[in-house]
Parts: structure tokens; sequence; C-alpha cells
């Protein structure tokens, strides 16, 4: 029997799209969502993992994006300007889009799921504003 789990997660992060024509090309923030969603066997308990053990793998990557610029591996002006003023930033590679922070969280999140044999599938969703989401999973072998 496989059953899915879930657990939510909020921050407060800003970042930019350089390549952006309209108003996206700004500094601006949001308040963003996670969705850390898990499928799997449960356990002899009935438990396809404790909470507990999903909010301490998550919420580290949380913690370093909480009230962070999150920045474009190749935004020379900002991450100049965030280094020299030593100011919180995260940096990962593409731009800061939706679709992008989503692959890199998965990504992040599976070095530390991989490792529960019980699992089937890991899927997250980023929410960046209360009406916009990019979803990206993963099934395990």
């Amino acid at each position: 029997m496989i059953i899915k789990i879930a657990k939510e997660f909020k921050w407060e992060m800003s970042h930019r799209l350089t390549f952006h024509k309209g108003p996206c090309k700004n500094i601006h923030g949001h308040t963003y969502r996670l969705l850390v969603e898990i499928s799997g066997v449960p356990d002899e308990n009935g438990m396809v993992m404790d909470y507990y053990d999903l909010e301490a793998i998550v919420n580290p990557l949380i913690m370093m994006l909480d009230h962070a610029f999150l920045c474009d591996e190749n935004d020379r002006i900002m991450l100049d300007f965030l280094k020299a003023n030593d100011f919180k930033h995260y940096v990962i590679p593409p731009t800061t889009t939706a679709e992008n922070i989503a692959r890199y969280i998965l990504e992040y999140l599976l070095q530390y799921f991989q490792k529960y044999q019980n699992l089937k599938e890991l899927m997250i969703r980023f929410q960046e504003t209360e009406d916009v989401y990019a979803e990206i999973s993963h099934k395990f072998a």
C-alpha cells in the first residue's frame, strides 16, 4: 500500500529576473510556500516518514533562504553588491524563475530523501505568489 504525506513550509525571500522585460527585472520579494509531498510504503508503525524527520530535512534549506536575496549565479551586479554590503543571499544556477527554483529545491532535497528505502516519489510544489506555482517530482527506483 502506497500512502502520501505532505508538509508545507513558508518563508520570505527576494529575487529578480535579469532577462525580464517587465517589472520582474526589478528587485522584489514574495512570501514563498513549499509543499513537500512524499509517497511510500508505511513502516510497521504505519508511518511513511515521521513529520519531524521531514521537517529536519527541509528546514535547513528554508533557513538559508528565509529573508535572503536569491541570486542568479550570473548576476554580477547583484552578487557584487550583496557581497560588498554583507547582505544575506543564496546563489543558484540559471535564472531565479519559479521553475528553476523548484528544480533546484528538488535536486537539493533528493540527497536527503534517497536514503529512505520505502519512498516511491518526492514531489514539491513551489508557490511564488498566492495564485502561481511550479511543481516537479522524482520517482525513486
